[in-house]
């Protein structure tokens, strides 16, 4: 008895579904369900598919100073100073990453690392462990490239302007 109600429903709501969609035309970059007679010819009738329009806002004429005011020229002295901070940190980074290689390589010992415990009884175990430090090696090489590479980017900042100059007393 249930099911006997449930089917008229969902045929009522599939018909008033179906009726509440019109045709829809795009004329243009406008899209529309109603057209005139002077539209008719420049617009083409959208089949299938339903179409969602979302209108775009107008530029805020705030924002668009104030962005105009972030693309402003960077004062010599401070432009320095962050090209003397991304030097210092990108040479950090270059020691770091020449350090990890130096122990990379020392443990590859040439492709013949000394075998873990482990590895005695498993020579997969070690073979796997020799492609990892392999793999480690070429990655970490990569890196110290990528990193001189930033550096040959980033100006050079002289000694005299990098650090407070000293008189010299004769």
């Amino acid at each position: 008895m249930k099911i006997v109600f449930l089917i008229p429903l969902a045929v009522l709501s599939l018909v008033s579904t179906a009726g509440a969609q019109d045709r829809i035309y795009r004329c243009g970059n406008e899209y529309t369900n109603t057209v005139t007679e002077s539209q008719a010819k420049s617009c083409k009738l959208i089949s299938g598919g339903n179409v969602t329009v979302v209108q775009a806002q107008k530029p805020n004429p705030n924002r668009a100073a104030s962005a105009t005011q972030a693309g402003q020229r960077v004062d010599a002295g401070a432009q320095r100073a962050k090209d003397s901070d991304s030097r210092m940190i990108l040479e950090s980074e270059l020691k770091k990453a020449e350090i990890r290689q130096q122990e990379l390589l020392k443990e590859y010992n040439n492709g013949e690392p000394e075998k873990l415990g482990p590895e005695t009884r498993n020579h997969q175990k070690y073979l796997d462990r020799v492609a990892e430090l392999k793999a480690s090696i070429s990655r970490n090489e990569g890196d110290i490239d990528g990193i001189r590479r930033e550096l040959s980017r980033v100006p050079s900042v002289p000694a005299a302007a990098s650090s407070p100059s000293v008189p010299s007393s004769k």
